[in-house]
């Protein structure tokens, strides 16, 4: 529904409404970002008690998947904080962004396989490498057309 088919007398109504949805829209993105900050913390935590175990357990190798596995996590946050901050000032939200998170996300997996608790099957490895070529392709496809688009902006 158009805002031309609103009868006129909701006119006063509808501009209540949209202000009210942009400033509860603009409170939400606040406090994204104040849950996006605390999970760096939070996860840089994770990642120096995921070291020291590592060096306590004299697992290296483990400790050492282990603790990248974590960084990957905080990477992915980071990506997202830069996203929310591109969007507060003003700028458009990017696919790629996204597309960037749930390729490091699966990265992350393939990563901690070798450490999980549990053997994975063949089968899995292959989903987990069939899905992180797909979306490392959909990733580099969307970024050459992006810059197909803005070769032909000049």
């Amino acid at each position: 529904m158009s805002q031309d088919q609103l009868p006129e007398e909701f006119a006063p109504v509808n501009n209540i409404a949209i202000k009210a949805m942009l400033w509860l829209n603009g409170f939400a993105h606040v406090i994204i970002g104040l849950a996006l900050a605390v999970s760096i913390l939070m996860f840089t935590w994770l990642f120096f008690i995921d070291v020291k175990e590592a060096a306590y357990a004299h697992n290296l190798v483990h400790g050492f998947l282990h603790a990248l596995g974590t960084l990957m996590l905080l990477w992915a946050v980071s990506a997202l904080i830069s996203a929310e901050i591109r969007y507060l000032r003003g700028h458009k939200l990017l696919v790629e962004t996204f597309i960037e998170v749930v390729l490091v996300m699966f990265l992350r997996k393939l990563i901690v396989i070798p450490v999980q608790d549990a053997s994975p099957t063949y089968q899995e490895i292959g989903i987990w490498l069939g899905g992180a070529f797909v979306i490392g392709l959909i990733y580099v496809l969307v970024r050459w057309a992006d810059k197909q688009v803005s070769n032909q902006n000049e």
